[in-house]
């Protein structure tokens, strides 16, 4: 099962290095959670909770074993722990969101974003204006602090899902990451994004922030070259690796193994087949 909050969008597939059906069609596993909506179309941790566990109460009742693999946290979160989230706040929302599109919008958003909730403030960036108009959303619209919400993103419940985390040294993540990224410009990363742009309805809010297609997107609409645009996907890239990373590091339920380690495979089965459950 895929947990990526882009992987879901039909038709992002080069930029989310999204497995291919020609390269196995067998791999029906690969493909849950995978083209769920349209890039025009909003998608949030709700949707994604609903549609996983509906996937995972269908291989329970098949006795099979799911194994979710991807790196978005709080989606792996929403489906471990069982988060209860935050209702929607509409009117709310589309002030700030209004508010966020003025010059200076997003960084004034996530200045008033510390101010209220300082823990949920550090865990996005300034420029993300969708996570910190939710954020703000739900903060504003229940009067209570949005980190707080469901059991608490700092409260790791006791599972018995086996947890595994893939390390790389810093030198050797960030050279793959340019090597990736330059794999997908060869193979026509920008030529997807212009397509998406300019089918009807475009890319949605959630869509077009992520990392690359906001990129190229600038691009096409002559605000970056296509080398300020591949620099400042790889800065987004490399900084995105290393919250993602402390996200994990955070949970003390994840064993962390070397991802160049020859066996590999062994270690993550061996730690499944001697897990409690």
């Amino acid at each position: 099962m895929s947990v990526d909050a882009l992987a879901v969008y039909r038709g992002m597939d080069i930029g989310t290095a999204k497995p291919t059906r020609a390269a196995d069609p067998a791999c029906r596993h690969c493909w849950h959670l995978v083209d769920l909506v349209e890039p025009s179309e909003e998608f949030s941790v709700a949707l994604f909770q609903a549609a996983g566990e509906k996937v995972l109460a269908g291989l329970h009742a098949e006795a099979r074993p799911a194994l979710l693999v991807g790196g978005t946290g709080l989606y792996h979160r929403a489906l471990l722990d069982g988060l209860q989230l935050p209702e929607q706040y509409p009117e709310i929302r589309r002030r700030l969101y209004e508010e966020g599109r003025r010059p200076g919008g997003p960084v004034r958003l996530h200045a008033r974003l510390a101010s209220l909730d300082p823990v949920a403030a550090g865990r996005m960036e300034p420029f993300n204006l969708r996570r910190v108009v939710r954020a703000l959303e739900v903060t504003e619209g229940s009067g209570r602090p949005f980190s707080r919400f469901g059991p608490g993103l700092e409260s790791y419940q006791e599972t018995a899902t086996v947890l595994v985390g893939l390390r790389l040294e810093r030198a050797e993540l960030d050279r793959r990451l340019e090597a990736r990224l330059d794999e997908q410009l060869a193979e026509g990363f920008l030529e997807e994004v212009a397509r998406l742009a300019s089918r009807p309805g475009g890319l949605s809010r959630t869509a077009r922030q992520a990392i690359g297609y906001a990129e190229l997107l600038a691009h096409l609409e002559g605000t970056l070259s296509l080398e300020e645009a591949r620099v400042a996907t790889l800065r987004r890239l490399r900084r995105f690796a290393r919250r993602q990373e402390a996200w994990f590091r955070r949970d003390p339920r994840v064993h962390w193994l070397s991802a160049s380690a020859p066996d590999l495979v062994g270690q993550v089965l061996e730690r499944w087949e001697t897990s409690p459950s």
